[in-house]
């Protein structure tokens, strides 16, 4: 017993003695180290040492707990405060995004709750809803979590909720919010379009309007506000690349050229034969245009700004029409409607990335040299073209079972 309470007290080396301690109270970490007792006296024995700390521990503790917590906030009271001070850092795209939960979702719901009242089977509940009765996609309800751990995180950091509290929504692996049970039959499978369907696409856009766009998703992979925001200066045909650092966005209306969506989606795309010839041909057609065609670019041409905050001419973009006129994401949804009514394929610009990870990976592209060209941040993205079952590799798998 007297050895547990010489735990934490010793002697200095001028005879006089000091304590020490360091406890854990509502999961913050308290720690001392004295020489004197509450009253500033010197502790010049063993006995003083060992009360001192004793009552040293029991003030620690007590103001802690006692600690009066801040008035309780609404869910509405923290979502309000994180967006005026919590991201600063984030995107336009994901503040729009959250914006848009919020408003239309979230706030009737929850914005006038308290946010140290909300259950973790509240959410769960809400979320299986979403899920199974609205039949929202699967990674669209998973936004909603996101937007949970995010509004949970807020509230914590700004301690309008105990640790407690956050521990049982957002760590405690039995008692977290967590996305329901995903259904058998909705798999994030990669479309990959056939030979055949190819060849039919590239019957239909050739000499269209968006021919180039398509071109540049079927062979190099470009994401499509990627494919919109390529500018010339960023085409190299002496080497056959492209560099990749920015994409097209609206913001508050304006077109814009912004940064890509990652970090790793900043990258130089090698370019095959056939694209590099038709990038060629067609800079010299817009050279000539140019020329013949300089009063009509000049009142069609558009002024956009670009990711620097500089003022470019439309005409700067390889999808720019003859005459100057500015080419937008918003290009390709009549062709996906044409498509999808006249020739009955379901078609959507970025399952032409897929279809490209899909081709890359039948020609056996080593992973990390994909990952780079598709502008992956995690490779576990890249991998699921791997794991994915294309045509082609049903037709190798059928090869050899046949050796068999």
């Amino acid at each position: 017993m007297g050895k547990q309470k010489d735990v934490g007290v010793f002697q200095m080396d001028n005879g006089a003695w000091a304590y020490r301690f360091k406890i854990k109270v509502d999961g913050q970490e308290i720690s001392r180290r004295k020489t004197t007792d509450e009253y500033g006296g010197k502790l010049r024995s063993k006995g003083a040492a060992i009360k001192a700390r004793e009552r040293a521990i029991i003030k620690a503790w007590t103001e802690r707990v006692r600690k009066p917590m801040p008035a309780r906030r609404l869910v509405r009271e923290v979502y309000e405060e994180y967006s005026r001070n919590g991201r600063k850092d984030k995107a336009y795209s994901t503040i729009r995004k959250q914006d848009s939960l919020w408003k239309n979702h979230l706030k009737k719901k929850f914005g006038k709750r308290f946010v140290d009242e909300i259950s973790s089977a509240e959410v769960n509940d809400y979320l299986a809803q979403l899920y199974y009765e609205n039949e929202y996609s699967y990674q669209y309800t998973e936004s909603f979590l996101k937007m949970f751990y995010l509004i949970f995180g807020q509230a914590y950091s700004r301690c309008y909720l105990s640790i407690d509290d956050y521990n049982r929504l957002c760590t405690n692996k039995d008692t977290k919010i967590s996305m329901p049970k995903r259904k058998c039959d909705d798999e994030r499978a990669i479309v990959a379009f056939s030979n055949e369907q190819l060849e039919v696409f590239d019957a239909y856009f050739k000499g269209k309007n968006t021919e180039t766009a398509y071109l540049l998703g079927r062979y190099c992979g470009l994401r499509i506000n990627e494919c919109y925001g390529l500018k010339w200066d960023h085409v190299n045909l002496e080497k056959g690349t492209i560099f990749i650092d920015r994409q097209m966005q609206y913001q508050e209306g304006l077109v814009k050229l912004v940064p890509p969506k990652t970090r790793n989606a900043k990258r130089t795309i090698y370019l095959c034969e056939f694209l590099k010839e038709y990038l060629q041909r067609l800079k010299n057609q817009r050279a000539l245009d140019a020329k013949q065609l300089a009063k009509v670019r000049e009142q069609k041409r558009r002024i956009i700004e670009d990711l620097d905050g500089k003022k470019i001419f439309s005409t700067e973009l390889v999808n720019c029409l003859y005459d100057g006129t500015i080419q937008t994401v918003n290009s390709f949804k009549y062709p996906s409607r044409e498509i999808k009514a006249r020739l009955g394929i379901g078609f959507k610009y970025h399952y032409l990335r897929h279809t490209y990870g899909t081709r890359m990976v039948e020609q056996n592209t080593p992973q990390y040299l994909l990952c780079n060209q598709m502008g992956h941040s995690n490779i576990q993205v890249t991998q699921r073209y791997y794991i994915a079952v294309s045509e082609k590799g049903i037709e190798a798998l059928r090869e050899k079972l046949n050796e068999l």
